[in-house]
């Protein structure tokens, strides 16, 4: 187990938009140093914001129109060539493989995480 990381306020918190998004479109990303996707998602935005994300160990289809956590107020990031807008929220199983978090049940594209 790691150690807890130092207190953060609720003020630190709240300053992050953490939402439920949709994904809805998955590409390859061949460019990326660490096996990656390019992955669309809908967060409620006036556009589809877009990801790299480390979560190879599930196949495309797999992924599409499943809802995730996000964050989506870090900022771009130039990541080979390409702009990702948002983290895909996920942890490490056992053995190493990238786990998506999302909702345990239906809840609606945009929905502000708390």
């Amino acid at each position: 187990m790691s150690p807890l990381k130092p207190q953060a306020s609720y003020d630190d918190f709240a300053r992050l938009d953490i939402r439920i998004g949709k994904v809805v479109e998955v590409q390859p990303f061949p460019r990326a140093r660490n096996p990656s996707y390019k992955v669309g998602v809908d967060v409620g935005a006036e556009r589809i914001m877009w990801s790299s994300a480390q979560i190879t160990n599930y196949e495309p289809a797999a992924l599409l129109g499943s809802l995730v956590v996000c964050v989506c107020n870090f900022g771009a990031k130039n990541i080979a060539g390409f702009t990702s807008e948002l983290l895909i929220l996920g942890v490490k199983d056992a053995a190493g493989n990238v786990i998506v978090l999302g909702p345990r049940s239906e809840v609606n594209v945009g929905e502000a995480v708390f």
